[in-house]
């Protein structure tokens, strides 16, 4: 049993565990740590002085390349997996399953089909700048289709990822027809999004992103308890005072909103939300705040690797980041299919 300890500030008391929170400051330690590297790295490498010049000078030429084109590139990686890993683990409390993330689920296919609609149709007229708004429409769209289908006096999680991956099949058709019948110009920029990627990442992005994503936690906050119980037999959470069917809605909800708002500034990266969770879950077995916080750091971590591998694997060629998340992810995929059946 882990150790634990007592908090009293008042009336108020906690125990408290500090167990899990040494594994978090490791995997923080590791995130800042990657940061920093994506900071230093790149087609030209900066020394560690440079690094620190470039922060003393960020008129020099050090600080061009790491305040004005690396740092918004890392930030976005870092705030994109973050909120993936975050919504895979609500996906995952919620559906009693370690398979379910937002791709299982059809809230990546979504947003790809919105977006690549998008890129057809409305933005030679309107510009980029509506992409996100369309990709995260169309995961709202997806997922509140999903919801409705999955309705039968109420819903279950079985329902949910059964409908989930039967949506996720319809929008991926109608993504392959949208770039079959695009202008090719159209279609390379759309692919290139469609695979996930950083690339010409902006101050501006940053902002929104990280205004979207404080938005979130601050609304994620008071359901945390909520998730923490989601995993409990529907009877068994009703007997102990929670309103399963409005609770399960919620944090659909929030996972969906998180996803959709990832996918919208990092494109479709794959398997974030399920790699980084079960992760967590095995650094960090006991559910609560640790694990919440573990995963996220997981998945940043994760997306700025992956960013980093693509712009200094293969220099002069910058490849998108979803290459080599994918390429991370699947076999993990496979491996846990393997588990499951191997289980039944």
């Amino acid at each position: 049993m882990p150790e634990s300890r007592a908090l009293r500030l008042g009336r108020w008391s906690r125990r408290f565990s500090p167990s899990p929170w040494r594994n978090v400051l490791g995997i923080m330690l590791l995130c800042s740590l990657s940061g920093m590297g994506a900071l230093m790295l790149g087609a030209i490498p900066l020394s560690p002085p440079a690094f620190l010049h470039a922060f003393i000078q960020p008129e020099s030429r050090p600080g061009l390349i790491v305040l004005q084109l690396r740092a918004p590139r890392v930030l976005l990686a870092l705030l994109c997996g973050g909120a993936l890993a975050v919504s895979g683990w609500l996906f995952q409390q919620v559906m009693r399953n370690a398979l379910a993330s937002p791709d299982t689920l059809g809230v990546t296919a979504g947003a790809s089909a919105a977006a690549v609609a998008y890129l057809s149709y409305l933005a030679a007229d309107w510009g980029t700048a509506g992409l996100p708004v369309a990709a995260m429409a169309g995961a709202l769209a997806v997922i509140t289709v999903v919801y409705r289908l999955a309705w039968h006096r109420g819903t279950t999680p079985l329902r949910l990822i059964l409908m989930g991956i039967g949506m996720a099949a319809l929008c991926g058709a109608m993504t392959t027809f949208i770039l079959v019948s695009s202008p090719l110009s159209t279609t390379l920029s759309a692919y290139v999004w469609l695979t996930g990627s950083v690339y010409g990442a902006n101050w501006t992005e940053v902002r929104r992103l990280a205004l979207c994503c404080t938005g979130l936690a601050l609304i994620l906050v008071p359901l945390l308890r909520h998730a923490l119980l989601a995993p409990l037999d529907d009877a068994l959470a009703t007997g102990l005072g929670v309103k399963v069917q409005r609770t399960r809605a919620l944090l659909t909800l929030v996972a969906s909103i998180l996803a959709g708002v990832a996918i919208a500034w990092g494109g479709a990266m794959a398997f974030v939300g399920l790699v980084a969770p079960h992760i967590a879950r095995q650094i960090t077995p006991s559910p609560g705040a640790a694990q919440l916080i573990t995963s996220s750091a997981l998945g940043a971590t994760l997306v700025m690797l992956s960013d980093l591998l693509g712009r200094t694997l293969f220099v002069p060629l910058d490849l998108p980041a979803g290459i080599f998340v994918a390429a991370i992810g699947t076999p993990f995929f496979l491996t846990l299919l393997l588990r499951q059946a191997r289980s039944l």
